[in-house]
């Protein structure tokens, strides 16, 4: 019986499956006792052809493939939670490259009793060989960005709220009943939730660290944290009190612009904050991008960066903002 079972949904990952695989193949943590365990929500290009070539070429770790029929992400993690065997459950997904020694520090960490989820900290790399996938990377791993999300960016180990790629006793998931496969997104984070209120820990260390690619261009920006805030209400609608600041102030932040837009066309003193407010927002993005550009040797960053940022911010607002306003209008 394998000690640690990683868990990994995929759809249409054949650029990224084998380095991910690749990956644990590697790890210092003995691959004979690991299972891999796929949950393929209905790919349509080559991801199961390459999992299988993968498969020929590797003895250990063992992988196994399983349909994830509902096509979402805590489905698929809940289908390769109840088929796991693995006295600890590791999180992972498919365009992502955990570092050699992830594991073997998770585990490590388990059993110390240091908490009942570990993780790390994310090293955010573009999503493609452009300007723009470079200033999106950028984005999400600046405290601007990023908020207090302290995986993205922190060097310091302790306590949070959440860790990505998470690392857990599986019976704790058995005893919570997994993911709510409710929510298509934030599931990690309300998963978290409710380790915390049945009094669990989560510890952070920066040294359990993994590669997370970021996406590629603005419009795939756009899409993912659109579904972040409009996903993080629903999830807020169940658990209020998780409520913390880098989840409101991009809704407040968009909502007031919008705001003031809408009273700037008959109120010249709204018009006037408005400028002013955007001048100010600007100008917070290109210091923070020629702070980046700087020690990235990234003069693109200078463009690229404001724009993803700005993107994320009123990305997730306006999703939060209509998630909120749809809820609304139901009730009625």
């Amino acid at each position: 019986m394998p000690l640690v079972s990683i868990i990994i949904p995929c759809l249409n990952e054949e650029k990224n499956i084998r380095q991910v695989l690749d990956a644990l193949a590697g790890q210092t943590f003995p691959s004979s006792d690991m299972e891999v365990i796929l949950a393929d929500g209905g790919s349509i290009d080559r991801t199961l052809e390459h999992i299988h070539a993968w498969q020929q070429l590797h003895d250990t770790p063992v992988v196994r493939v399983l349909e994830n029929q509902k096509g979402i992400i805590p489905a698929a993690l809940n289908v390769c939670l109840k088929n796991a065997t693995g006295t600890y459950i590791i999180r992972m997904d498919a365009h992502s490259e955990p570092a050699a020694d992830y594991i073997e520090r998770c585990v490590s960490a388990l059993k110390a009793g240091m908490a009942d989820n570990v993780g790390g900290r994310w090293d955010i790399q573009p999503g493609a060989d452009s300007w723009v996938a470079r200033g999106i990377a950028s984005a999400a791993s600046s405290p601007l960005g990023a908020g207090d999300a302290k995986y993205r960016y922190a060097s310091e180990a302790g306590y949070v709220d959440t860790v990505p790629y998470g690392a857990y006793p599986r019976q704790l998931l058995l005893d919570i009943n997994g993911y709510d496969e409710s929510l298509p997104v934030n599931e990690d984070y309300e998963l978290n939730v409710r380790i915390r209120k049945r009094g669990g820990k989560i510890w952070f260390d920066p040294a359990i660290r993994c590669i997370y690619f970021a996406r590629p261009t603005l419009r795939a920006l756009i899409k993912q944290y659109w579904r972040y805030g409009y996903w993080k209400f629903r999830m807020l609608q169940r658990h209020p009190s998780s409520l913390r600041p880098r989840q409101i102030i991009p809704p407040l932040f968009a909502a007031g612009m919008l705001l003031l837009l809408l009273l700037g066309i008959f109120i010249p003193f709204a018009a006037k904050s408005l400028l002013l407010i955007s001048i100010l927002y600007i100008l917070a993005l290109i210091i923070a991008s020629i702070r980046a550009a700087a020690q990235y040797n990234d003069l693109s960053l200078i463009i690229g960066m404001p724009l993803a940022i700005a993107t994320i911010h009123f990305s997730w607002g306006f999703g939060f903002l209509y998630s909120l306003v749809e809820s609304i209008f139901k009730r009625k």
